[in-house]
């Protein structure tokens, strides 16, 4: 009787065999159970308010006082909306917020990007101490009082720069690109465009600008969705109704309960003021959150790398 010699196992073989899956403790099990439980609860808990608020705005207003609104619209309508672009001040307010949003973005980038770059160069003189200049108003400032009169000086109150101007630079931001630009571009990169005759500026519009797409997205998102929600600056700084942004109206609208009947361009829309506050609030809220949530996953690539490569060292 003759034994066979064991087979030697070959790829094929190999693949035949069936993968055998690793069994889960049983801690792992109820541990993965209880944190899908939470965050299932969790994300119920920030979707339910936003699905409300959109029934809400396009429901009756009557079955929203009556609380007969609880997940889907009732009685479906548009009233909400059409007195909400009735209302003169939310059209002009929608117009400065977009023009706060663009300028203050755009002069946000720009000066975060020019001032986190050099502080990135090993080669700076004194960086030392321009560090210490821009940390210093992240623990201390000079208060409300100090920056009113300031900007009363400088002649910027009531006018769309004190908007702008004083929200241009954020240490948070020129931290977290700078940390980007010394993460991402190499001292070597800089030493061989220099042996080949470019010049700094050349160096910085030609290599580092284009490299640095992600750091500029995350940064022009956040100074976008804060000028968006910026409503304390116009509170403190303006005075001109004409000026108000979108947050500040809302503010009136919501909080205040401030609604002039004046107006709405058609008054026969609503016969009590308290109607005339649910035909507003739910839109005006809808109108409110759409931009960033339509914003966010265009720039979500980008915001995600960008945060990582500029949060890996300081």
């Amino acid at each position: 009787m003759t034994i066979a010699p064991p087979q030697p196992k070959t790829k094929a073989n190999k693949t035949r065999e069936p993968r055998r899956k690793m069994a889960l403790p049983m801690s792992d099990k109820i541990t993965i159970a209880i944190f899908t439980v939470l965050l299932t609860l969790g994300s119920l808990a920030i979707l339910y308010p936003i699905v409300y608020i959109l029934s809400a705005s396009i429901s009756d207003p009557q079955a929203v006082s009556d609380g007969r609104v609880w997940l889907w619209p009732v009685d479906f309508s548009l009233d909400g909306y059409k007195a909400l672009f009735d209302y003169q001040s939310i059209p002009r307010s929608i117009l400065n917020t977009l023009l706060y949003v663009v300028g203050s973005t755009f002069v946000g980038v720009v000066c975060t990007v020019l001032a986190a770059y050099p502080l990135s160069r090993p080669d700076l003189p004194f960086k030392g101490v321009f560090l210490v200049i821009f940390l210093i108003p992240m623990f201390f400032s000079g208060g409300i009082i100090a920056s009113y009169l300031v900007f009363n000086q400088l002649g910027i109150i009531n006018t769309i720069w004190v908007m702008i101007l004083p929200g241009a630079v954020s240490v948070f931001n020129v931290i977290i690109a700078r940390t980007f630009f010394r993460v991402t571009i190499p001292d070597t990169l800089h030493e061989a465009a220099k042996i080949d005759g470019a010049s700094d500026f050349k160096f910085f519009w030609r290599v580092v600008l284009p490299m640095s797409k992600p750091i500029i997205a995350v940064t022009a998102l956040l100074f976008a969705v804060g000028a968006w929600n910026n409503y304390f600056s116009a509170l403190i700084y303006l005075n001109d109704e004409n000026l108000y942004p979108l947050q500040l109206v809302m503010r009136q609208i919501l909080i205040l309960n401030q609604v002039d009947p004046g107006q709405i361009a058609d008054t026969s829309l609503l016969a009590q003021r308290e109607a005339l506050r649910n035909q507003l609030k739910f839109a005006l809220i809808v109108i409110t959150i759409v931009p960033p949530l339509a914003i966010y996953p265009f720039a979500a690539k980008h915001f995600k790398q960008g945060i990582q490569l500029g949060a890996l060292k300081g």
